[in-house]
């Protein structure tokens, strides 16, 4: 396995990522983000607790479980459910950000725009992750990156935060190969 983002690496993008939503969305108040249990929701909740120092104010901030969405329920093993948490304003004619760890193939990212369709008609949906692997098999873009870290398909990233993990870091596991 190889470092490929060390703890000060993954503030800085993280911080980078708050300022840049704040930009595009000239400030919080129409803003609400959702993050993709389990390791999205912990990036949400720092995003989000980076914009509250920022503006002064909390953000609107919750969860999104994909579980029931996803096209490969038949090919795993059962998943239990993880909470949905919908913030006291909703998703109506909000801006919402997903939240998610890495973007892959782009198929959880699909899956995440049908659970949000069954709650409700955001005004804007975009899209916010720490690392962008690249191989998506769906045309899907994140409006926010971290960091792009272009892989060969039989690596794997892992990201690892400290309410997890115990340690903030993203490394790269090659599955072996020399």
């Amino acid at each position: 396995m190889n470092l490929a983002l060390p703890a000060p690496d993954i503030a800085r993008a993280i911080m980078r990522i708050s300022h840049e939503i704040l930009e595009r969305n000239s400030g919080s108040e129409s803003v609400t983000l959702l993050g993709i249990p389990t390791r999205g929701a912990y990036l949400a909740a720092r995003i989000a607790a980076n914009i509250a120092t920022i503006e002064g104010h909390p953000v609107q901030q919750g969860t999104l479980d994909i579980t029931l969405h996803r096209d490969d329920l038949r090919m795993r093993p059962p998943r239990a459910l993880m909470p949905t948490v919908i913030p006291p304003l909703g998703v109506e004619d909000r801006n919402v950000v997903l939240v998610d760890d890495v973007l892959f193939s782009g198929r959880t990212i699909r899956a995440a725009l049908d659970a949000l369709g069954q709650i409700g008609r955001p005004r804007t949906v975009q899209l916010a992750v720490l690392v962008d692997r690249g191989h998506r098999e769906l045309p899907i873009r994140a409006d926010y990156v971290g960091k792009n870290l272009p892989t060969s398909l039989h690596q794997s990233i892992k990201v690892q935060f400290t309410e997890l993990d115990g340690v903030d870091a993203v490394v790269v596991d090659d599955g072996g190969a020399e």
